[in-house]
């Protein structure tokens, strides 16, 4: 695990998912006001958008993601639990925890208006903050091109 701290002393915790996919970290800031379950079910989320989890992948075990990001395993379980109730993982007993392909129903008209929704949420949380839509644009491409990203 690694602590850093920047500027502005906020602690970031991060746990590699996947020795393989030394891009895809967990992290979780403490002092975002979003509860950690649900930051770890939005980052599991975008690492299966970005590429850089795919079908198939082996996330850690409850306790070793609760030890490595220092969080009770109850909110381990419980972001599980809601991506595996959503559709994103497959739980094994004995052999772990796996991302499972994503099937959007409803075709491709189904799938823009999921896109548009995602988009429109994206904008109006970073407008909320004071960002603008080109700040927007320019920070998602820069996440774009980090390790692991879309591949």
């Amino acid at each position: 695990m690694v602590l850093t701290r920047d500027c502005s002393s906020l602690i970031v915790q991060s746990v590699n998912v996947k020795q393989r996919q030394a891009g895809f970290r967990i992290r979780l800031d403490g002092q975002s006001g979003v509860p950690f379950y649900r930051q770890i079910v939005d980052q599991v989320r975008g690492g299966m958008a970005s590429g850089a989890l795919q079908t198939g992948d082996q996330l850690p075990t409850v306790r070793q993601l609760a030890v490595d990001l220092e969080i009770n395993p109850n909110t381990v379980v419980r972001a599980y639990r809601e991506l595996e109730l959503g559709g994103c993982l497959e739980s094994n007993q004995g052999s772990g925890t796996f991302i499972r392909a994503l099937e959007i129903e409803g075709g491709q008209r189904e799938r823009a208006r999921q896109l548009a929704q995602i988009v429109s949420d994206c904008l109006a949380r970073a407008g909320a903050v004071g960002f603008s839509i080109q700040e927007v644009i320019e920070a998602m491409c820069e996440v774009a091109r980090e390790p692991g990203a879309g591949e």
